[in-house]
């Protein structure tokens, strides 16, 4: 049984589940809480879709589910909603961004879990440290790699690094400090619409369940703009390949769009983005800290200047030792779910 909070995770699980279909017998259940998930689309006699929603029911039929193995990219597992089957099953994560797994994450997000798809070493690292240091039972930890990474990578060759910044993709992550939450997006699009340059605002899932009104507001006011473009279709990754440069907060785009397409970022110099306020007790600087200065540069809005953006250069990084199974993650993810399941494996 694979679970999909939304749609903009379809590009996660499709490789993998294609693959599933095509060397083994196996029977897949996807449960999805969004009526929009091109999971519907996927035709397949051993591939059944069904639709929940993220409250009661879904608590209730996460509690009965009878299954193999349960895989999901949602974590707080065992929290809030979101329990584990009365039923004996193995729950594996993968993940959703490259992001480090202990300051963007509640704490204990991970506990419950009885393996984890690794997308680079810092994650077995961290996994590896926090269950060291709280006394917990070790979990299978799988170098997996990350398909959306992947998927970008694969276009890197389409693209001219020289190009001339025309367009820039404004994609903030989400939380009480980030840019739409505590206002400062207004300002920005604002800004960069003023110094000529057309601008797309794609916002994280999950602000529009916390600040859907606020996003609204900059649609209505921008969206007469012929500069402004709005990206609503998040399981796509065509904003990434069609703009020149990124702006963000403390976005994981930001990792995936510099190291996989070799185009500039800019942060916006706002709050961390801290969800467990342990983090510390980790002591492994968090990958979205470390990499900030190596592959972006940290400004206020203020700051931001036609000089600043012209002069915009994509900084070299070695994304050998960040990554995992570059190109390939999607095999590996495969190879690991049927070794889980005892099932005859890939080469």
């Amino acid at each position: 049984v694979f679970y999909s909070e939304g749609k903009s995770y379809w590009p996660i699980f499709r490789g993998i589940i294609k693959i599933i279909l095509k060397v083994s017998d196996l029977n897949i259940v996807f449960i999805t809480s969004d009526k929009k998930d091109p999971a519907f689309n996927h035709e397949n006699t051993r591939f059944k879709v069904y639709l929940t929603d993220e409250k009661y029911v879904r608590r209730w039929l996460f509690a009965n589910l009878d299954a193999n193995l349960v895989i999901m990219t949602m974590p707080d597992l065992n929290k809030d909603n979101f329990i584990r089957s009365k039923y004996k099953g193995h729950y594996l994560y993968i993940q959703h961004g490259l992001v480090s797994l202990h300051m963007a994450y509640r704490f204990g997000a991970f506990d419950y879990f009885d393996s984890i798809f690794c997308a680079g070493p810092h994650h077995v690292n961290e996994i590896q440290l926090i269950e060291k240091l709280y006394n917990l039972p070790k979990k299978k930890l799988f170098k997996h790699g990350y398909a959306r990474f992947d998927l970008l990578f694969s276009k890197r060759k389409k693209i001219n690094s020289k190009t001339k910044i025309k367009c820039i993709l404004f994609a903030p992550t989400w939380g009480e400090k980030a840019s739409i939450e505590s206002g400062i997006a207004n300002n920005l699009i604002e800004k960069i619409l003023l110094l000529g340059y057309k601008i797309i605002f794609r916002p994280h899932p999950e602000s529009y369940k916390s600040s859907y009104l606020k996003i609204k507001k900059l649609l209505i006011k921008y969206s007469h703009n012929k500069n402004f473009f709005y990206d609503k279709n998040i399981s796509s990754m065509e904003s990434y390949i069609s703009s020149d440069a990124l702006i963000t907060d403390w976005s994981g785009s930001a990792i995936e769009y510099s190291l996989a397409l070799k185009k500039p970022v800019i942060f916006l110099d706002l709050p961390k983005k801290i969800n467990n306020q342990k983090y510390l007790d980790i002591n492994i600087e968090p990958i979205e800290i470390s990499i900030r200065n190596k592959i972006g540069i940290i400004v206020n809005i203020q700051d931001i200047t036609y000089e600043l953006i012209t002069s915009l250069e994509t900084k070299k990084i070695n994304i050998d030792n960040i990554v995992y199974n570059l190109g390939n993650s999607d095999h590996y993810g495969a190879k690991y779910i049927l070794e889980i399941l005892n099932y005859k494996s890939l080469k």
